[in-house]
């Protein structure tokens, strides 16, 4: 077959073939005839070509076959032309043509017959077949997938703390650590130890040592940052000490977590600064923490010297504080209020022009939350500012007020500007705390003249100072005041109402409340007051309302839970009021006020057991409530128990001594317990206080009596002469009074027994002279008498019971309730 045909030059048709040459340059084709080799291979070869397919061109025979040169070859005399249209002449095998392949990458198969369509995707032999799926049996490809699980639950666990699981993240960073120590397992069969993926390892270890602090399992958090920090491979593992003296210092082993530090300092670069920074930070609280407060102060002078900031700063004020360093003090304080905050200040929101675009830009971006973020910095510092100068106010002068104004004028050369006016107030704020109202008088008064905002607090307060004295004209003169300087001031509008209110105006007071909350939805005083006006005005509904808004704002506010139970009880809602308190003492659990309250609510609801409960916590905590007292006693005799009442009685004897109500009610648990001696005793004691008694000599009349002795008859003689005396006394105040008190006694009753002879609604009054007696020398003394505690129990009788049965004490029968009305 011919190759790389080139054109022959022209008038020379004996190099037609020269190119053939060209192609193999070390072939000679001059004596070809005496070549053996050549005419050997072409001996060998003969009828091994392949047929030929290709035709010649510009006709419709196949192309010739040179089939060679000499002995052995027959060559046709037919001419080939050339692409150039000159004539060519070779020879063409006899026999069958070549089939034409090297076309077969194109499209053209053998199978292609005249007629079928050109294909050269193979579109029409179908889909391809599906890619063979990679076999899992390889043990490569186990480690491959069980790395990716490792990685997985490393994922989980990190997902389940974001969360607030912490027990999930801990159990998934354990199983984490197992599957990883598997996978260590199987790799080093294998693979050398250089292929061990070390990161991986690391980052497993170092999720659980993190689980584990989140977990509060201190120790083996600190055994397992031990584990990364002692293996070299780990080129960073010695950051960790930071963590582990973090554990430390949550621990308060102070010495420990200043020893890890310093090797985390050691091992930290200087292009770490913020690191650094930090560490040598949480250096100097370990040292105040253990009172080295000279070792804290070179920690935190370093940090302010290589890079200020407002904790390192204070917490230098601090420690220069607490060794009573007044000079140091004062520089420190300069240092503080000099370190850079890196905000912007409001005048950059200021516009130049009425563009509509650009004021609404500038709206946006006044509380965008870059804006938000430098408010809250700069809120952050003069916080730190204002209590130290509060701090060392008192050290670094003679007096509060002279090193208060130290501070004042050094605040006012600074970029604080504003903040020195609020340093004033809060002068005046810490002569109140010191309860010296005349210097925080003076000092607020001095702020009439400043600028609206400024004079607004200060009226604000002066107001609030006049109102607690209850000088109501002063404190609504500068409430009006406040008003005036700055309308859309919430606490000059609250203080506002509070005036009117006090003045007896709530619907009034109630619009201020109302303006104070449209000025600051979260003005918790104005809403407060708010409720309590409508509480006032008898609006209940929208006095819950209140409430439930103010809890949903401050939900551990006792005086909010006490204003929801108490207005649930308004409405007779014992259950939801009943709720509200146990909210209550579970934030204030040692209130004897909400603890009584509570049992008198149990005790109407019939629950007896949870009243005594609760009442008994109240007299625990406040042994001298007589409500408390008086019930706890009458629950005692319900449950016949005398002797467990006597000591409360007793208690309330010693509180209220002049009252004879209590001493009787010691003796009658006497005589029910059956102690009629120390009974006995108890009413000579009482008719020695109160000679006049009438109800004590009645007792004593027939306890003697009862008892058989001689002391009978002087206790009948001074019956006598006390229900004289009572008589005349009664009549000589009924006499005296006029028509219409006289009605109204007659409308009531007459009880002819002494004030406050009552125990409560289950304990009748006290024997009184209602019951007449009558009495002279020919007849039998009738001694009998009311027991101010109720009848008697059943008990078995004796002979003392006897006489008693027989002799008829007159108890009245008990009552439905223990409680006072």
């Amino acid at each position: 077959m011919m190759q790389n045909v080139h054109p022959a030059p022209e008038n020379n048709e004996d190099d037609l073939y020269s190119g053939y040459n060209d192609y193999n340059p070390m072939f000679d084709t001059e004596d070809l005839e005496n070549d053996v080799a050549f005419q050997q291979a072409a001996r060998t070869s003969h009828g091994r070509r392949p047929p030929v397919t290709a035709k010649i061109p510009a006709t419709s025979s196949p192309r010739p076959l040179a089939t060679g040169f000499g002995a052995g070859f027959s060559v046709s005399k037919a001419t080939l032309t050339s692409s150039m249209g000159r004539p060519m002449t070779g020879t063409i095998q006899d026999g069958i043509s070549r089939p034409m392949t090297a076309v077969q990458a194109a499209g053209y198969t053998k199978a292609a017959v005249r007629g079928s369509s050109f294909d050269p995707l193979g579109q029409a032999r179908g889909p391809a077949s599906p890619l063979e799926k990679k076999t899992s049996d390889s043990l490569e490809e186990k480690m491959r997938q069980l790395e990716k699980k490792v990685n997985e639950l490393v994922e989980e666990s990190c997902v389940a703390n974001s969360c607030g699981d912490l027990k999930l993240a801990l159990e998934k960073a354990k199983e984490a650590g197992r599957q990883e120590r598997e996978l260590l397992r199987q790799r080093e069969q294998i693979a050398p130890p250089e292929s061990i993926n070390l990161d991986l390892t690391y980052t497993v270890l170092l999720n659980l040592a993190s689980q584990y602090v989140a977990n509060e399992m201190y120790a083996e958090a600190l055994t397992t940052y031990q584990v990364i920090v002692k293996n070299k491979m780990f080129s960073n593992g010695g950051i960790l000490k930071v963590n582990m003296g973090n554990i430390y210092l949550k621990q308060r082993h102070y010495s420990k977590a200043i020893k890890f530090y310093r090797m985390a300092l050691d091992q930290m670069t200087s292009s770490h600064k913020q690191m650094r920074i930090k560490i040598m930070e949480n250096i100097g609280v370990a040292f105040i923490k253990t009172g080295q407060y000279v070792d804290a102060i070179s920690s935190f002078e370093e940090i302010m010297n290589i890079s200020p900031n407002l904790k390192a700063g204070f917490n230098l004020i601090l420690c220069y504080f607490a060794i009573g360093n007044g000079e140091q003090m004062k520089k420190a304080f300069k240092n503080l209020i000099e370190v850079p905050l890196e905000v912007d200040y409001e005048d950059k929101y200021i516009s130049l022009n009425d563009d509509l675009h650009t004021n609404l830009l500038i709206e946006a971006i006044k509380n965008d939350s870059l804006s938000q973020i430098e408010r809250e910095r700069k809120s952050l510092a003069e916080e730190y500012i204002m209590t130290a100068a509060k701090l060392i106010a008192p050290a670094i002068e003679t007096s509060f007020a002279v090193g208060y104004d130290w501070c004042v004028d050094a605040v006012k050369a600074s970029h604080y500007v504003e903040l020195a006016n609020d340093l004033e107030i809060n002068k005046a704020t810490t002569y109140l705390r010191q309860q010296n109202f005349n210097q925080a008088l003076e000092t607020l008064k001095m702020f009439e003249k400043k600028d609206s905002r400024v004079k607004s607090a200060a009226a604000t307060n002066l107001s609030f100072l006049y109102y607690l004295g209850n000088e109501l004209e002063q404190a609504t003169n500068y409430a009006d005041l406040a008003v005036n300087s700055d309308r859309y001031n919430p606490s000059a509008l609250t203080n506002k109402g509070n005036t009117v209110f006090a003045n007896g105006d709530c619907e009034k007071a109630a619009e201020f409340y109302k303006e104070a909350l449209r000025n600051d939805s979260l003005c918790t005083e104005a809403l407060y007051n708010l409720g309590l006006a409508y509480k006032k005005l008898n609006r209940i509904d929208e006095a819950l309302d209140c409430f439930l808004k103010l809890h949903a704002i401050l939900p551990n506010s006792a005086q909010v839970l006490y204003q929801l139970a108490n207005i649930y009880q308004i409405m007779e809602d014992p259950n939801q009021a009943i709720e509200w308190l146990l909210q209550l003492i579970s934030v204030v659990p040692t209130d004897p006020h909400v603890l009584s309250k509570l049992g008198n609510l149990y005790d109407t609801e019939g629950d007896k057991s949870q009243a005594f409960h609760y009442y008994c916590e109240s007299y625990r905590y406040f042994p001298s409530n007589i409500e408390v007292i008086e019930w706890l006693g009458a629950y005692y005799i319900d449950t016949q128990f005398c002797e467990k009442a006597i000591e409360y009685f007793e208690r309330a004897a010693l509180i209220l001594p002049t009252q004879v109500k209590w001493q009787l009610m010691v003796a009658s648990c006497y005589r029910r317990s059956g102690n009629y001696q120390k009974a006995l005793e108890k009413y000579k004691v009482i008719h020695r206080k109160f000679p006049e008694n009438v109800e004590c000599l009645r007792f004593l009349v027939r306890l003697c009596t009862d008892m058989g002795l001689k002391e009978v008859q002087e206790y009948i003689t001074k019956l006598k002469k006390a229900e004289k005396l009572k008589e005349i006394r009664d009549q000589r105040i009924k006499s005296g009074r006029e028509g219409s008190a006289r009605s109204r006694k007659e409308g009531s009753g007459d009880s002819g027994g002494t004030k406050g002879e009552r125990l409560s609604a289950k304990l009748k009054v006290l024997p009184g002279t209602n019951e007449p007696y009558e009495g002279s020398s020919s007849k039998e003394i009738d001694a009998s008498y009311a027991d101010p505690l109720g009848p008697q129990p059943e008990r078995p009788k004796t002979a003392a019971r006897k006489r008693t049965e027989e002799d008829d004490f007159a108890d009245e029968e008990l009552g439905e309730d223990l409680l006072p009305e």
